[in-house]
This record gives structure tokens, C-alpha cells and sequence, in this order.
């Protein structure tokens, strides 16, 4: 179904880590830079809890949530609640834009707006697109997409297929060097968690990121 035609308000990532990513919009969308968030960009520019998106009746809405490096709202940065109109763009500092399309949207969108992506060829059953960060099990993508920390860690492990990382080597890949320096294990197994919990949506009955007691984590991607 074309995106112009949705049945529900969507925002629609355009360029940046998170381009042609949607999120429906059917209450609130939290966006910042930190895992818990709907929205995680992991940019130093962008603030830990940074803008929320918010569902009221027939009306969404945007608010900045005290951002250090602001939100933008069709350029110009955004100091109370915005109402969004079909076609507004959204900036977060000066790392990610999207555009809003309401459930009544007719906004025409430039080709070049949304790459077409093929399913990677590949005959396992978990299959990654590190480009356009879509990740597809048994040919079914998850939706909506992982977030930033989340499709990180996959790809990380995928990178190692069969080896078990550490949970030192997997921090500071996943975090970087500079970031990693206050991440406890404790995140980390959260992320892991949280990861487990979107794949097992899709696939129930294979448990993809394994445990290795008193090692880290290794990645179990079978055949299909």
C-alpha cells in the first residue's frame, strides 16, 4: 500500500540512519537518543529524551522535551506544541529529518524519497539490509523497524556469526569508545532483552542471540 494512503498518521524517516522508516502513529512517539526511546538516534546532537510525538483524538502533535540542540518544525525550531499538517517536516537537531503524513494525506512524494529494497539473497532465515536497517525472518520484516542500539547490536553479531563476543568487545561496538565508557552490563543485557522480544514476535520458536554462561553472546542463524 502506497504510503500516501495509509488508514493512520505515519512519520516517515527521509534520509539519515532511518530513511523510508515508518512509525505509525497511534498514541506517542518518544525520540532521543537513548534505547528506551521509540525513536533511538544514537548522535551526540540529539538529547536523551529529545521530542515527542502525540496522538489526541483526530489532531498529533509535536513538542520539544527541552532539547539542547532543539527540534525543527519545517525550519524553524520549535518552542510550544505544534499541530502537524500533511507534509510537515520534522528535524531533530541536526541529525535526522522525517516527514508527517496524516491519514488524510495526498502530499505527492519524490521518487527518490523511498529506496526500494529487496530482500537480501540469502538462504538463512534472518536476513539483514545494513543499509536501509531492515531486517527481515523467514521473508517477513519486522515492523516497525529496530531501533538504532538494537539493529547495532544484530548486525554486530552477524558480523561474527558463530563466535561468541564478549560483552566488552559487544559494548564497545555496539556504543562506540567514546559512549561505551558508561555502559554497564546491565544495559546491555536490557538491550539484549529487547532485541530477543522483537524477534520472538516474528519468530517464536528460535531463540537467534544465545547466551554463552561466563563468555558474552553469539548469534544463531539457521538455514531456512
Amino acid at each position: 500500500m502506497p504510503i500516501n494512503n495509509q488508514s493512520v498518521p505515519v512519520l516517515v524517516g527521509q534520509g539519515g540512519n532511518y530513511n523510508a522508516h515508518r512509525w505509525v502513529i497511534q498514541d506517542n512517539l518518544i525520540i532521543g537518543r537513548t534505547e528506551p526511546c521509540d525513536i533511538a538516534i544514537p548522535n551526540r546532537q540529539v538529547s536523551r529524551h529529545h521530542a515527542q510525538i502525540t496522538k489526541s483524538g483526530k489532531y498529533v502533535v509535536l513538542e520539544d522535551l527541552g532539547s539542547k540542540n532543539g527540534t525543527f518544525h519545517n525550519g524553524e525550531k520549535v518552542k510550544d506544541p505544534i499541530r502537524l499538517e500533511d507534509g510537515d517536516v520534522i528535524q531533530v537537531a541536526l541529525a535526522q529529518k522525517f516527514i508527517y503524513l496524516s491519514q488524510d494525506a495526498t502530499i505527492p512524494l519524490a521518487a527518490d524519497d523511498f529506496r526500494s529494497v529487496s530482500i537480501p539473497d540469502s538462504a538463512q532465515k534472518l536476513q539483514l539490509d545494513r543499509d536501509a536497517r531492515r531486517t527481515w525472518i523467514n521473508e517477513v520484516e519486522i515492523t516497525p523497524p529496530l531501533s538504532a542500539l538494537q539493529f547495532k547490536l544484530l548486525e554486530v553479531l552477524s558480523e561474527h556469526e558463530g563466535q561468541v563476543l564478549s560483552r566488552d568487545k559487544i559494548i564497545t561496538q555496539v556504543w562506540g569508545e567514546i559512549e561505551s565508557a558508561g555502559v554497564t552490563d546491565q544495559a546491555l543485557d536490557a538491550l539484549v532483552r529487547r532485541l530477543r522480544r522483537r524477534l520472538t514476535q516474528v519468530d517464536p520458536d528460535h531463540e537467534y542471540v544465545r547466551t554463552i554462561r561466563g563468555q558474552g553472546f553469539r548469534l544463531d542463524n539457521p538455514v531456512n
